[in-house]
């Protein structure tokens, strides 16, 4: 499950009103999300929940869930 302040920085970051995000949604089925826009997508989730990601962190994420997963990680 996609928790709503992830979903609302995600949007925010994308310029969309809504849509429909799932622990198993890749990031290449929501609109505006490319190679372009990750990097900025993923510091915006940083910047709002105080965290940091590795690199490597990163690059192993396969979905939202794995995003929603290491974000709440990093918040414990």
């Amino acid at each position: 499950m996609i928790k709503p302040d992830l979903k609302r920085v995600i949007l925010q970051e994308l310029k969309l009103d809504d849509w429909q995000m799932e622990a198993e949604t890749l990031a290449a089925e929501i609109p505006g999300w490319d190679s372009l826009s990750h990097a900025s997508i993923i510091l915006a989730v940083e910047k709002a929940f105080g965290v940091r990601f590795s690199n490597v962190e990163v690059l192993k994420l396969n979905n939202l869930g794995d995003l929603q997963r290491l974000l709440d990680s990093k918040l414990q």
